[in-house]
């Protein structure tokens, strides 16, 4: 990627990887319920991103790797094959549709998005929005149920290929973010060949619920790396300015905060990779929902001190302050930090049972 412009785009980033095949030695073959990432691989992948900087595309290379192309690569009828084997490849690009218009983003059980067959041919009718690459994505990952009701047995993954007639996208009114396409789509009597269904009817919700634990990992391998990234910024500019002909850094309050700051990285990197194995060996979405709200915390804590301790700078393009508030979205995106914490409170027992020292 170092041939890359600065400023390249997320599509840019994504046909660079798989023109050096880093998506291809990305996942284990063999998986039953389609490709997992090596969560090393993962990892390095995000820091290396994560260094260029723009948030946008680091949260555009996330999604795709942790969760649309593993979702995708579950599917065994030749659209999904064929959409897999390109993405890939870096010629296309996937957008993971879930967060529905006609339902909290958490309840996904509600949603309003939906789907008839009549034959050979399904009808597509809904809305999704916040749905990052979507206005980029060559295809588009769409959850969608085909009977009413809210059993997770209701609820299918349907492929749509972006310039199918009835599909509308809207790029999402924010100036953060812009890199990663995110935007609303609308889906307005799409039709499409019922070989265009993923992983079986009934099945989507398992399937996003074990891939969601990859992409909570995913999110904490990359708030270390943005998190230690900001902190070595604000570092360097504190020593570069001076109080009184001292360096900023030698202030023994800026050194408590900014000490404090690491402690908490380091506790969440800890955490990292005590739930590592759980979530990727047993895809356990309590160890997954405990390190997304930590990271849910930590993120908007250190990046908070940071954008005060780099005073007007941080307000800077690129700057703390920006970054902090780009990086909202590790509080809300895949299960807001409150709904988090509510679930490890339902497992306060369990939790504390954990903690008890070996003997």
């Amino acid at each position: 990627m170092e041939s890359l412009p600065e400023e390249a785009t997320a599509a840019q980033v994504w046909r660079a990887l798989g023109d050096h095949g880093i998506q291809k030695e990305l996942y284990r073959s063999g998986a039953p319920t389609g490709p997992v990432p090596d969560a090393d691989r993962l990892a390095a992948l995000l820091t290396a991103v994560d260094a260029r900087g723009d948030n946008g595309v680091t949260l555009s290379m996330l999604v795709q790797t942790a969760s649309a192309l593993p979702l995708l690569g579950s599917g065994t009828l030749a659209p999904a094959l064929a959409a897999y084997r390109q993405a890939l490849a870096g010629a296309a690009s996937v957008a993971l549709a879930a967060t529905d218009a006609a339902a909290a983003g958490s309840d996904l059980t509600a949603l309003g998005t939906e789907f008839t067959v009549d034959g050979d041919q399904l009808t597509l009718r809904g809305g999704k929005r916040w749905v990052t690459n979507a206005c980029t994505a060559d295809h588009l990952l769409v959850l969608a149920r085909h009977r009413p009701g809210r059993h997770f047995t209701n609820f299918t993954w349907v492929l749509v290929p972006a310039a199918t007639p009835g599909v509308t996208l809207r790029r999402a009114d924010s100036h953060l973010l812009t890199a990663s396409g995110t935007g609303h789509i609308d889906l307005d009597d799409v039709r499409l060949p019922t070989d265009h269904l993923v992983g079986g009817p009934g099945r989507a919700m398992a399937s996003f619920a074990r891939h969601m634990a990859i992409e909570r990992l995913a999110g904490a391998q990359w708030a270390v790396a943005l998190t230690r990234r900001v902190l070595a910024e604000t570092r360097r500019r504190l020593a570069g300015r001076s109080v009184d002909g001292q360096p900023l850094w030698h202030h023994p309050a800026v050194r408590q905060d900014f000490a404090s700051c690491l402690v908490q990285v380091a506790q969440l990197r800890a955490l990292l990779e005590t739930t590592t194995p759980q979530i990727t060996r047993d895809r356990d979405l309590a160890a997954a929902g405990l390190l997304k709200a930590a990271v849910g915390q930590t993120v908007d804590a250190v990046l908070s001190r940071c954008a005060q301790l780099q005073g007007a700078d941080g307000l800077a393009r690129r700057g703390a302050a920006h970054i902090r508030a780009e990086a909202a979205v590790f509080g809300l995106g895949g299960g807001a930090t409150e709904l988090m914490l509510a679930q490890v409170a339902d497992r306060a027992d369990t939790v504390l049972e954990e903690l008890t020292p070996c003997r």
